[in-house]
């Protein structure tokens, strides 16, 4: 077994860079959404759903950017063509969407795409002994966690 300069084993540290890659082109896809979203709402909830859009998709860039830096920081190359986010893809791409419940949907949906490969990225994480990126996810979920209760509990949904 080889490690590298963080003292982590270079297999899992590969196998963890490819998942975080995964994570990094569903968040843009994500991020993307969120602008379409934020541009095209219509309707009675335009003024508060406007300004969440907007406070959303700032995380989101954020977000992404720290992904790419944890990639690099484990010795790898992010992703950073639109065609490998497409590729990878399994947050749904919004397409001209517009109606309030409809984005807030949307919305959910992604959340619970993204939370599903932060979790497999968590446990592999633990598994490398790789604490960054562990502790990483482990903020994402939680903070994605309560975006998904409220935007459940705005569309009158439970969990």
């Amino acid at each position: 077994m080889s490690y590298n300069s963080l003292g982590l084993d270079t297999k899992k540290t590969k196998e963890l860079a490819d998942q975080l890659n995964q994570l990094l082109a569903n968040f843009q896809i994500y991020y993307q959404n969120l602008r379409g979203i934020h541009w095209n709402i219509r309707g009675k909830n335009f003024f508060d759903l406007h300004v969440k859009f907007e406070e959303l998709y700032t995380d989101a860039n954020m977000k992404v950017d720290l992904i790419a830096e944890r990639v690099l920081t484990l010795g790898e190359t992010p992703l950073h063509t639109f065609e490998d986010y497409v590729k990878l893809a399994k947050v749904p791409v919004g397409h001209n969407v517009s109606k309030d419940e409809n984005a807030v949907a949307l919305i959910v949906t992604s959340l619970t795409e993204l939370l599903q490969l932060e979790r497999e990225i968590l446990n592999a994480a633990g598994d490398a002994n790789d604490e960054g990126t562990n502790s990483m996810m482990s903020d994402f979920i939680s903070e994605q966690e309560k975006t998904v209760w409220m935007m459940n509990a705005w569309l009158g949904k439970s969990l």
